[in-house]
């Protein structure tokens, strides 16, 4: 009886063994993928910031309007 006990309680520890492998591989996964998220959204709002800027400095200065001549 020990010996089958025994080897019910292998399986059941392998089995559980594999779970928490499975488990953390997914974990680690998600961790990762959240990462490069953060990355990408922190380069997208200083792209975003420095095309604003750059809009900015290039927009057309407003000028008075020339007074026409009559020739």
């Amino acid at each position: 009886m020990t010996e089958n006990s025994s080897k019910t309680r292998e399986q059941a520890e392998l089995a559980f063994s594999k779970t928490q492998t499975e488990f953390l591989a997914r974990s680690r996964t998600i961790s990762e993928i959240d990462a490069v998220a953060a990355e990408r959204d922190a380069k997208t709002a200083r792209l975003r910031e420095l095309r604003l800027e750059k809009e900015a400095n290039s927009a057309p200065k407003t000028t008075k309007p020339k007074k026409a001549t009559k020739r």
